[in-house]
């Protein structure tokens, strides 16, 4: 059904609506807090919220998260995860994880819902089982994230989502000129999603910007 308004929502004022429609809680207002003090950039508020309605839609019971700076994007996971559901958290900063820690326990989750490994998630992943989560999310070293996707495919059942946080940040996407190595990584995972009919693929602009798939099937 189409507007008959003559006038255009700002897209600036919407993502303003979008990162205070809900407010967050003491814990991820804290975590946030957490991750300024590191010099880390959190996910937005907005993008949060869509990892929360992501995990409750899939009634997700296995998450695995690519970079935990200090537990953000954990909690928001959590909360929208299956009761007992487990995330498992990567990052190659255990100091960050310690912190996350701190988040999950103030969001009133229990300690063993939450599995955090210190290390390179290309060396980590590769360890873990096969078709077994329902969510992947990956906000980490952008460089990595083709590498990320085979590894995604492998370990998400048929039906589950990967993420892929921030690839809209520095018009790493949108600009030509830009081939530095995040830039040329992000273009290529762009082009391998776009082009794998194995897997529904969409860009959303939440925040920095994300790309989202659906495992469709698995050669």
């Amino acid at each position: 059904m189409s507007s008959t308004s003559s006038k255009t929502a700002s897209p600036v004022s919407f993502a303003q609506f979008a990162d205070t429609w809900i407010p967050e809680s003491d814990a991820v207002a804290n975590a946030r807090e957490r991750a300024r003090e590191f010099g880390i950039t959190s996910v937005s508020p907005a993008t949060s919220r869509f990892l929360t309605f992501l995990a409750s839609s899939l009634q997700a019971q296995a998450v695995v998260e690519v970079g935990t700076g200090t537990g953000v994007s954990g909690v928001a996971l959590l909360e929208g995860m299956t009761p007992g559901g487990m995330l498992t958290s990567i990052d190659t900063e255990a100091e960050y994880q310690r912190h996350a820690r701190e988040a999950l326990q103030e969001s009133g989750h229990e300690a063993s819902r939450a599995r955090l490994i210190a290390g390179r998630a290309l060396d980590v992943l590769p360890r873990m089982s096969d078709g077994a989560y329902d969510v992947v999310v990956v906000d980490a070293d952008r460089s990595e994230y083709p590498a990320i996707l085979s590894q995604a495919k492998r370990l998400l059942r048929i039906g589950g989502v990967v993420a892929f946080v921030g690839v809209g940040e520095d018009d790493m996407v949108a600009d030509p000129s830009r081939r530095d190595p995040e830039a040329t990584a992000v273009k290529e995972l762009a082009g391998e999603l776009r082009g794998d009919s194995d897997w529904s693929a969409s860009p959303l602009i939440e925040g920095d910007g994300m790309l989202v798939a659906c495992l469709l099937r698995r050669d």
